[in-house]
C-alpha cells in the first residue's frame, strides 16, 4: 500500500529530529501569534503513537521523559505570549493585518478570555488557534502572575498528557488486541483529529454572526 504524502511526512519528521521538532511546534504554537496554524493536537497524538522512538532518540529514556518535555515546552511558549501581551500587545491593535496575522483572531481570543474569565489559558489549550492567542491577550489585560502561572501549568500538564497518552495507549490496545498497527494509518488519524478540533474553532471564527468590536483594551 503507497503511502501518502502526510504519512511520508510525519515519517520523515520522527525519524529526522523529531522530538526537537515536536518541541519546537509546541512552543510555537502556545506562544508566537505566527503559530497558530500549526497542527498541534495531530501531532501531539501521533507523538504518542511514536512515543518510544522518540524516547529512544533523546539518549533512550522512559518516554514520560519526552512527556514531560512537551509539557515544558508548552508552558514556555505561554509564557513567552503572556510576555510578549504584556510589552507589545496594545500595539497589536493597531498592527496592519497580514497573512499571519488577523486581528479577528485576537479579538476572538479577548472575548472568550472574558466569558471564561481566569479558566480561559486552561480551556483555550484544547482549542486551536485560541491557545495561540489567549496567553498575548491574558497579558494585554494584566492577569495576575500567580494566576496565569497555575492555569499555563495545569492547561499544559493536561492537554500534553492527554493527547499523548491517547495516542500511546490506542496504539498498544489494538495492536495487542486486534493486530492493528496505527503507525501504518497515521495520515487518516492526523486528518480526522484537525478536522475535530479545527473546524468548530473555524466556524466560530469566520462564520459566527457576532462581530467583535476592533475597541482599544483598557
Amino acid at each position: 500500500m503507497e503511502k501518502g504524502l502526510i504519512q511520508q511526512f510525519i515519517e520523515w519528521i520522527i525519524h529526522n529530529g523529531g522530538l526537537y521538532f515536536m518541541l519546537f511546534v509546541i512552543f510555537a504554537e502556545t506562544g508566537l501569534f505566527v503559530g497558530f496554524f500549526l497542527p498541534g493536537d495531530s501531532l501531539l497524538f501521533a507523538a504518542g503513537i511514536y512515543i518510544n522512538d522518540l524516547a529512544h532518540q533523546f539518549f533512550n529514556v522512559h518516554y514520560s521523559v519526552v512527556i514531560l518535555l512537551a509539557i515544558i515546552a508548552s508552558i514556555l511558549g505561554n509564557m513567552v505570549g503572556y510576555w510578549f501581551g504584556t510589552t507589545t500587545g496594545p500595539l497589536l491593535y493597531e498592527r496592519k493585518e497580514t497573512w499571519l496575522f488577523r486581528k479577528k483572531h485576537l479579538l476572538r481570543a479577548q472575548d472568550f478570555y472574558h466569558q471564561y474569565g481566569k479558566g480561559t489559558i486552561f480551556l483555550a489549550k484544547f482549542l486551536p488557534i485560541l491557545r495561540t492567542f489567549a496567553p498575548i491577550v491574558a497579558g494585554i489585560v494584566k492577569m495576575n502572575k500567580a494566576t496565569f502561572y497555575f492555569y499555563n501549568i495545569l492547561g499544559s500538564i493536561c492537554w500534553v498528557t492527554l493527547m499523548m497518552l491517547a495516542g500511546h495507549f490506542l496504539q498498544s490496545w489494538v495492536l495487542e488486541h486486534y493486530h492493528f498497527d496505527l503507525k501504518n494509518h497515521i495520515e487518516g488519524i492526523t486528518i480526522i483529529i484537525i478536522l475535530i478540533t479545527t473546524l468548530p474553532v473555524l466556524y466560530k471564527l469566520f462564520f459566527s454572526k457576532k462581530k467583535p468590536e476592533p475597541t482599544q483594551p483598557s
